[in-house]
């Protein structure tokens, strides 16, 4: 299978105030490859600030890179490409609640990414609204519905939808199995892995959770103070960690595998 998304040699520092207003330099992200194909999911675990959260924003065009590249389907994406980008790579986040407009129907907040990305036609965006709604498991009819009339496990499905109804190619999971229970995130797991079969879809889930990280993704990246310090297949660098931040996170968790 061919590369969908591949990163090379990312950086990024940040310019800080120092003594007497001389500034210093920040490096947030060192040197950072990786690739990912289509129907796999790329687990990125370190400790908070070990540059996780930064990596994400550049993938969505929050952040612009200091130095590297980053190339969709063989094309690099670059600054202009930021639309582009929005369409295809998008991400879901922990807290679905503050990310969905409460004044707004969920046919108002589906309808926003279709008339900014897509020359659909009303009644054509109300049927694709009504059919994403239905692929993750919805009614039809909860477009007419208000964000605080949904649990917390339907608000995940309604972001979800919202992510999906562009036809990525890439979704970011930014911690996004984290604030549900058990039985919701199984359910979440179980729904997230059959949309990846059905649509192509690659995956970087960012979380803290091994439990979650050892049963859904492919592959893991290790990250601590910017840097990637063990990568490989998620059952592999679990059953053997090499290193200490790796062997530090398991321990925390009491994490075994089984």
């Amino acid at each position: 299978m061919s590369v969908l998304l591949d990163v090379k040699d990312i950086t990024k520092s940040f310019k800080l105030k120092g003594h007497w207003y001389h500034k210093r330099k920040f490096n947030a992200l060192s040197p950072l490859s990786f690739t990912i194909e289509a129907k796999k999911t790329l687990a990125i675990v370190g400790e908070t600030g070990s540059g996780k959260s930064t990596l994400a924003k550049i993938l969505v065009g929050a952040e612009t890179p200091t130095t590297g590249e980053i190339y969709l389907n063989g094309q690099l994406l670059q600054n202009q490409h930021f639309k582009q980008r929005c369409q295809h790579i998008r991400m879901i986040f922990q807290d679905s609640g503050t990310t969905l407009n409460p004044s707004l129907t969920i046919k108002e907040l589906l309808d926003e990414p279709l008339i900014l990305n897509t020359v659909l036609n009303e009644k054509q965006r109300n049927q694709l609204i009504r059919t994403t709604l239905q692929k993750v498991g919805l009614l039809g009819d909860h477009m007419n519905f208000y964000p605080h009339m949904f649990s917390g496990g339907q608000k995940q499905r309604i972001s979800l939808a919202r992510a999906i109804i562009l036809q990525p190619q890439v979704i970011i999971l930014d911690e996004a199995l984290a604030a549900l229970d058990p039985s919701l995130r199984s359910q979440m797991i179980n729904l997230l892995l059959d949309l990846q079969q059905q649509m192509g879809l690659a995956y970087i889930l960012i979380s803290h959770n091994l439990g979650i990280v050892r049963h859904f993704s492919d592959d893991v990246m290790i990250m601590s103070q910017g840097e990637v310090v063990e990568s490989g297949k998620t059952i592999e660098v679990m059953r053997n960690p090499r290193h200490k931040m790796t062997q530090k996170l398991m321990m925390s968790q009491n994490f075994q595998l089984k």
